[in-house]
């Protein structure tokens, strides 16, 4: 008798760059689902305009580290593209403005839109503002995971 393969439903976060909220909002959503013993997601994350040559930004991957949530060491940030959305069960924006330009897709929601909360990017600015990142994005994980985890389509 043959194995099925088991379809897991992909929750894809988007930011602008995919170098800081998106893949903290992945590595955190992933160790949120394993702590709750949730199964049958995978989670990714991508970026609106993804530069060539980027990589996560260090500050991302301290934050990440001081709350001991692990990151893909072979993290390198992704581009959107259309498949990508269309794959996803769920994409999740960090900001409105984001939200709107994907609005085509019915898939689409954000931060500001589950929990009345942009997440700022933190592009740029020293660690505290990343460590606040983080803190905000896994303050909304229990709403993502209430929302798109834990209910039947």
């Amino acid at each position: 008798m043959e194995k099925q393969k088991t379809v897991r439903k992909k929750i894809l976060f988007v930011c602008t760059g995919n170098t800081c909220r998106s893949p903290m909002a992945e590595a955190a959503l992933r160790k949120e689902l394993r702590r709750r013993k949730i199964t049958g997601y995978t989670v990714q994350s991508a970026g609106i305009r993804m530069e060539k040559g980027s990589t996560l930004s260090a500050n991302s991957a301290q934050a990440l580290a001081e709350a001991k949530i692990s990151v893909n060491k072979t993290f390198k940030p992704r581009q959107l593209t259309e498949k990508m959305i269309r794959d996803a069960h769920v994409v999740i924006c960090m900001t409105e403005r984001q939200q709107s330009a994907l609005s085509q897709f019915p898939n689409v929601t954000s931060f500001p839109a589950l929990s009345g909360r942009e997440i700022p990017d933190p592009y740029g600015q020293g660690i505290d503002v990343y460590r606040v990142t983080l803190r905000r994005i896994r303050e909304c994980l229990p709403l993502v995971i209430s929302r798109f985890c834990l209910q039947e389509d």
